[in-house]
């Protein structure tokens, strides 16, 4: 797949083992691995971080293939799921920095760039979420109140 705002055509990326099975090696049972989960979320963390966290810390190297469930949807059971999706507060924050490191360098042409291409992902990625749903149809995008929800 080519990149989107650039002329590059790479596909190098990590991949995930083909293996749809459970590891002979792993002790922890579905109910844990969802506790866990639950404890991750309660303390703060994002659902990436979270899986990130169970690979490094506990040995889970694939929550789906021990639970039979996403990450975000054991979330979205226990009603700790954000209002905006990770992606989208992602792309928020950088595009709130961007804006502030514009404030004191309203010359750099290169920021400006980045900060129009941003703009656009969070627009295409809000027409997206609208769509599907997870967000509302009446959600607009505002730099000043997307200061306070990330924030």
């Amino acid at each position: 797949m080519a990149r989107m705002h650039s002329r590059a055509k790479g596909k190098s990326s990590s991949k995930k083992p083909s293996k749809k099975t459970k590891p002979v090696w792993m002790k922890r049972d579905t109910k844990e691995v969802e506790q866990l989960v639950v404890k991750l979320a309660n303390k703060g963390e994002t659902s990436s971080k979270i899986g990130i966290e169970l690979r490094d810390s506990y040995g889970v190297p694939d929550v789906g293939l021990i639970t039979g469930k996403k990450i975000t949807k054991i979330l979205e059971e226990h009603k700790l799921l954000k209002k905006l999706p990770e992606d989208m507060i992602a792309l928020i924050k950088r595009e709130i920095l961007i804006a502030k490191h514009l404030e004191n360098n309203k010359h750099d042409e290169t920021a400006k760039r980045g900060l129009q291409l941003t703009i656009s992902k969070i627009r295409r990625l809000m027409k997206y979420y609208k769509k599907v749903g997870k967000i509302p149809q009446d959600w607009k995008y505002d730099r000043e109140q997307a200061k306070l929800i990330v924030g």
